[in-house]
């Protein structure tokens, strides 16, 4: 019999749990299914979200031929006979034939170059499904001929749903009479997928030998200790370890770190993924408090790509340690998501006019530019004017956390614009 998952697994929009602001109600993916035309586009988000089921509904809802092709098992020849059974199958009246690529991210710069002419054409419509960031992993041209959609982790009420369903609706499960008499543990070891969460109740149902079957935190702790998970760089336990890794950095723990790279290098993580976390975590967590620790980060990065594997191990470990061990300040991050949050909230303000460009004698006239003090003509290099909108001048977003280096800064931003701005 199929793995509870699978036999769950939705056949429709209204069955599918999660991904609201995808498929809810008015929303964009929901509307272009219930349309039965779509464009080509990605899915990226983390496993057992719902990636590959969407593409499923949306083979079952649409009338047009329906290709899948593994990235792992497929080359650019399956790619090619794809497409040129796509154009045999293709009818005037008809949208285009649609070709789902499981773990897109897996395709090489060949494989990806043999899709584009056949996507830019509309011979095939693409939907592709990664768990790895488009930007690194998707060549530009293919990611420009395609929507990106974010799916998110579930959240606490889909898991609960999903739990709800299984036991009342699954042909095994309802048989068996099943309490939920306590969901922490499932819902905490579950991290938001729907797979690993059904996996792990049916491994503890099929644990219990009585019914009814009386769920716990305790029963549920104790049969996944008895069942640890092996490391697998595509599976569950991928994004726990990069998780502790990264976490492990940030709290300082140059030991801690060492050791999940180790775990990473041991269970053949991709060099490239880890490196690329590594630049991450020097600019959201160390920041401004050691600048160098960027540059550390992407001479690692620079490094590893240059003398490979398995050399690339030595300055994966050195940058580990230097982030591990530099002085933190999450300052930067912070200061951009106040400033995106606010332009959320005020929109799209008008530039101060003496900060408009002029090219025209128009624009000239309007009083473009009219009353800008080029910094460079006063002492210092500087001169206080605004620089914010209007609406906004009194506006703080970047706060200098109390770290050596950002308390140079703060005190000469202290002595340009008064204290009262950088407090």
């Amino acid at each position: 019999m199929a793995p509870l998952a699978e036999r769950l697994r939705p056949k429709t929009l209204d069955e599918y749990i999660g991904q609201k602001h995808l498929v809810g109600p008015g929303a964009v993916l929901r509307k272009m299914i219930e349309s039965g035309r779509i464009s080509s586009f990605i899915l990226w988000g983390p496993p057992g979200v719902g990636k590959t089921t969407l593409a499923q509904i949306i083979a079952n809802k649409l009338e047009t031929p329906f290709y899948t092709l593994s990235a792992v098992t497929s080359g650019v020849k399956d790619v090619r006979d794809v497409i040129e059974r796509a154009k045999s199958n293709r009818f005037f009246s008809q949208a285009s034939p649609i070709l789902f690529i499981d773990e897109i991210h897996r395709f090489s710069k060949s494989q990806q170059d043999s899709l584009l002419g056949a996507v830019e054409q509309g011979i095939v419509t693409l939907i592709g499904a990664t768990t790895e960031n488009p930007s690194f992993e998707v060549i530009r041209p293919l990611l420009s001929r395609s929507q990106l959609y974010v799916l998110k982790s579930l959240e606490k009420e889909d898991l609960l749903e999903l739990l709800h369903r299984a036991i009342t609706t699954d042909i095994v499960l309802r048989e068996r009479q099943i309490e939920l008499k306590e969901t922490t543990a499932l819902l905490r070891f579950s991290g938001g997928d729907a797979r690993k969460l059904l996996n792990m109740l049916e491994l503890v149902v099929e644990s219990e030998t009585e019914t009814p079957v009386v769920i716990t935190d305790q029963i549920v702790t104790e049969r996944l200790q008895q069942n640890p998970l092996a490391y697998d760089k595509d599976g569950e336990m991928h994004y726990d370890i990069i998780s502790a890794f990264i976490k492990s950095i940030r709290g300082s723990d140059p030991d801690g770190a060492i050791y999940w790279l180790a775990r990473m290098v041991e269970g053949g993580e991709d060099p490239a993924f880890i490196a690329r976390r590594l630049v991450i975590s020097a600019a959201e967590d160390i920041g401004l408090a050691n600048p160098n620790a960027l540059l550390m980060a992407n001479a690692c990065f620079d490094t590893l790509m240059k003398v490979g594997w398995p050399e690339g191990r030595i300055p994966l470990a050195e940058a580990t340690i230097y982030l591990a061990t530099s002085p933190k300040s999450n300052s930067a991050y912070l200061a951009i998501n106040s400033a995106l949050e606010l332009v959320k909230q005020t929109g799209n303000l008008p530039v101060p006019l003496h900060l408009r460009n002029a090219p025209t004698k128009l624009m000239k006239q309007l009083g473009y530019g009219d009353d800008y003090k080029y910094a460079h003509d006063f002492p210092g290099h500087f001169v206080r004017q605004q620089y914010l909108p209007d609406e906004l001048k009194e506006y703080a977003l970047w706060h200098p956390q109390p770290n050596s280096a950002e308390q140079k800064h703060k005190e000469r931003m202290q002595q340009l614009w008064g204290e009262e701005r950088f407090k």
